[in-house]
């Protein structure tokens, strides 16, 4: 098994995508609509991200911002947005579903997931709204999930929730990945490896930092969004620290 730290970056341009790829991401997840917390990109977004993009590139499917339970049309939309994501030739798809009691809906996940086979699905930020994420943690398996995008509780940075996240990692074992993910840099990601034993590391450097009530809450930036160079060099910066984690 290789010991590599696999490092997935939230983008919502091509621009960022490919500056993503070249500081050397290993996957990245395309959306629209970071200020949000991201909904799911357009078509022409999808397809020029993958005509210009040469690493895996993870959909979000989410019809509208805030909570996650769904009506049947907007339940519909998702299935035709999974359908165009396989169409264009996306490698995954993120997505989350919860029931009225914001529990996890596990009956549609898995309708969600089958019509996404064989691209794998990441369960996102809506597990931490539900009550009991250990019994959350066996739905989302349940549901036929491959990863968990968490921050691990109700605080939306990952730093916070070390202790959380790093239980989860350990219930999980072999049967899902837990992907912290959550106000993630390369000052904070040590920490964060070391303590949860995650494999999979999820960020978006401060483009977008959203609470798990479905509210954006913002990185603290002045411009909101950083230029692809910029925003290159960060990405560089996290891989090199992962890079070096990675090898102790």
């Amino acid at each position: 098994m290789s010991d590599r730290i696999v490092l997935e970056v939230c983008v919502e341009s091509v621009d960022h995508a490919v500056s993503a790829e070249r500081g050397g991401a290993h996957r990245v997840e395309l959306c629209s609509d970071l200020s949000v917390g991201g909904i799911t990109p357009s078509s022409g977004l999808m397809k020029i991200a993958r005509k210009h993009v040469g690493i895996p590139i993870f959909v979000l499917i989410r019809p509208r911002p805030g909570n996650f339970f769904y009506s049947k049309i907007e339940l519909e939309t998702m299935a035709g947005d999974i359908q165009t994501a396989k169409q264009l030739g996306m490698d995954g798809i993120v997505l989350g579903l919860l029931n009225a009691k914001g529990e996890v809906e596990v009956a549609g996940t898995r309708r969600l997931a089958q019509l996404a086979h064989p691209l794998p699905v990441t369960f996102h930020h809506a597990f931490d709204v539900a009550p009991d994420l250990q019994l959350s943690l066996k739905a989302v398996i349940k549901a036929g999930a491959k990863r968990i995008l968490t921050s691990g509780g109700n605080q939306p940075r990952a730093s916070d929730n070390i202790s959380g996240l790093a239980k989860l990692v350990a219930a999980a074992g072999d049967r899902i990945s837990i992907m912290p993910g959550g106000g993630i840099t390369a000052r904070n990601v040590t920490s964060i490896s070391r303590q949860t034993l995650a494999r999979e590391i999820h960020t978006s450097l401060g483009e977008s930092l959203e609470s798990s009530n479905g509210r954006h809450r913002g990185a603290g930036r002045d411009d909101g969004i950083d230029s692809p160079k910029s925003f290159e060099k960060r990405v560089k910066e996290l891989v090199e620290v992962l890079a070096a984690e990675g090898r102790e």
